[in-house]
């Protein structure tokens, strides 16, 4: 999952870019109200969290804008303004949902979860299926032939792009900007360590590998190759 953080805390940043890393999923941060409304605006995320008082341009005006634009990416509002007059205003300006500063990271994660699974059209699958290899994006549970495979968030976030593009050859450079989201290359080997892990738990023990090395060009998960 991609997130947007319109937030001018840098403490508060720094923490909830940790935090939903270690979760498997990725973090922008925007400091000022009108970074925020031009990064929103490209639509590259599944979730905006938006704080009410920013610089430049308020919270409530960013998506006031955003959704006379068209932008419908869910919004949740996290500040310190928490009276019901002040929810209100962050409702009817187009949020989806609003949390109160302070706020337990637990339950962050939780609305953020439930925001996407309400965007979501109800005939989407959620899964993503290989073969016998598959991956509920909502349970965050994989199985291959029924066993269920223990993996580590960014393990999960790895398969999950992946198998979003099975049958497709994945470059190191794609691996790096949507799983690790590097925008260089660090020179280290931390795509192929945890390729190789990936692969010990998805591959190891079953009759047919899946994923593939793809020799000079990258990787690919599919049951043939």
């Amino acid at each position: 999952m991609r997130i947007l953080l319109i937030e001018d805390d840098k403490e508060t940043v720094r923490y909830l870019v940790k935090a939903l890393g270690e979760s498997g999923h990725a973090a922008d941060a925007a400091g000022d109200g009108e970074q925020g409304l031009a990064l929103a605006r490209e639509g590259h995320y599944d979730v905006l969290v938006v704080d009410r008082m920013l610089p430049e341009r308020d919270g409530l005006s960013v998506v006031r804008t955003l959704r006379a634009e068209g932008v419908r990416t869910p919004v949740l509002f996290l500040s310190a303004l928490g009276a019901v007059d002040d929810r209100v205003k962050g409702l009817k300006a187009g949020g989806d949902d609003y949390l109160t500063k302070p706020f337990a990271m637990s339950e962050l994660l939780a609305r953020i979860e439930a925001l996407v699974r309400r965007a979501q059209p109800e005939e989407s699958d959620p899964r993503f299926v290989v073969a016998d290899l598959v991956l509920d994006r909502l349970s965050r549970r994989v199985t291959r032939a029924s066993q269920v495979i223990n993996l580590q968030p960014r393990e999960f976030r790895l398969l999950e792009y992946m198998m979003k593009n099975a049958g497709q050859i994945v470059t190191r450079t794609m691996l790096l900007e949507k799983v690790w989201d590097y925008h260089f290359d660090p020179q280290t080997n931390v795509i192929d360590v945890h390729i190789s892990r990936l692969r010990s738990k998805i591959d190891k023990g079953f009759d047919k590998p899946l994923l593939h090395t793809v020799r000079g060009a990258g990787y690919m998960i599919g049951d043939g190759g």
